[in-house]
């Protein structure tokens, strides 16, 4: 009996090796093999080391996407979804720089004596050599001997057709395209700096209230030749030291008030620091041939009414 058991153990063991072995071979006819990993569990966690970049939020599924195209999320876009980069703004050119009224004038090119046809000089005794000798032959001359820049709408200094004017009032009668200014000369005896400089800066509200259409140039003082001076008993208070001082003055005067200044000293000063001794018999008035060296520097150094104020700025 024991043996029938034995024997029908065998056989059933037999049948399941061979049951087994059919399955198998079914398995591996059939292409079937184990599953492939989907890269996120349940809970649309990562549970690989792919590296394609996640585009959804919670989903789960890793999208192909091109590497080259994929951008990695940042701060302000916590979600890490592809979003469209905002418009730059259009590029405008920068405006040019206008013209610069802490410098005084740049050289330019020459014009001829027509361009002084609408100008009117404004000064003294100085500036009226000037018209006379110069041979500008053109322009209004409003000079008057011994004028202060302290005087202008004070003193009835000038006579014009039997009537007597201020300067202020004799420029109020006509409109000019250019009005030049050369005073401080006089003024060098008060000694008062800061009168100086106030005066100056009204003198060039006046102007540019009587004149709103003109460029406004501030002559510098050309220097004196304090040894002539002296020779001819002159004024001990003229010196070049002290007109430095109001040239210096004149300068800020014009920056402040954004009108032209004229450099004439340096123009005229020689190695000494004086105007050199053949300008002048005095040591103040110039000579034909300076006068004309005067009107040659005028001639090279203009500036544009439309460069100094365009139109798109108010002044």
């Amino acid at each position: 009996m024991y043996r029938g058991r034995r024997k029908y153990r065998t056989y059933w063991t037999i049948f399941l090796i061979l049951a087994a072995a059919v399955v198998l071979a079914l398995a591996v006819g059939m292409g079937l093999s184990a599953p492939k990993d989907t890269g996120g569990d349940a809970s649309g966690g990562r549970n690989d080391t792919s590296t394609q970049p996640e585009t959804g939020s919670g989903s789960g599924a890793a999208s192909e996407v091109d590497d080259s195209s994929a951008i990695p999320p940042d701060s302000s876009n916590p979600s890490g979804n592809l979003t469209e980069e905002p418009d730059q703004p259009e590029e405008k050119d920068e405006p040019e720089a206008g013209y610069d009224f802490s410098q005084p004038a740049p050289q330019s090119d020459p014009v001829d004596n027509s361009y002084f046809d609408d100008a009117a000089f404004v000064g003294d005794s100085r500036t009226d050599g000037f018209m006379i000798y110069s041979g500008i032959g053109t322009g209004k001359n409003l000079t008057s001997n011994g004028l202060s820049i302290f005087k202008l709408g004070e003193k009835k200094a000038l006579t014009i057709n039997g009537e007597k004017y201020t300067l202020l009032e004799a420029l109020a009668l006509e409109q000019y395209g250019k009005v030049y200014l050369s005073l401080g000369v006089n003024e060098l005896g008060y000694f008062n700096d800061q009168g100086f400089y106030d005066s100056y800066c009204s003198a060039i509200d006046e102007i540019r209230t009587l004149q709103p259409n003109a460029v406004i140039y501030i002559q510098g003082l050309i220097p004196l030749n304090e040894g002539v001076i002296a020779q001819t008993g002159g004024r001990d208070y003229l010196t070049n030291e002290h007109l430095r001082v109001y040239n210096d003055l004149m300068k800020k005067a014009a920056e402040e008030k954004q009108v032209v200044f004229l450099d004439l000293y340096s123009e005229f000063v020689d190695e000494n620091g004086e105007l050199p001794a053949d300008a002048s018999k005095d040591g103040i008035h110039l000579s034909k041939a300076y006068c004309q060296k005067w009107l040659a520097y005028l001639q090279t150094h203009t500036v544009d009414y439309d460069t100094l104020y365009p139109k798109e700025e108010a002044r």
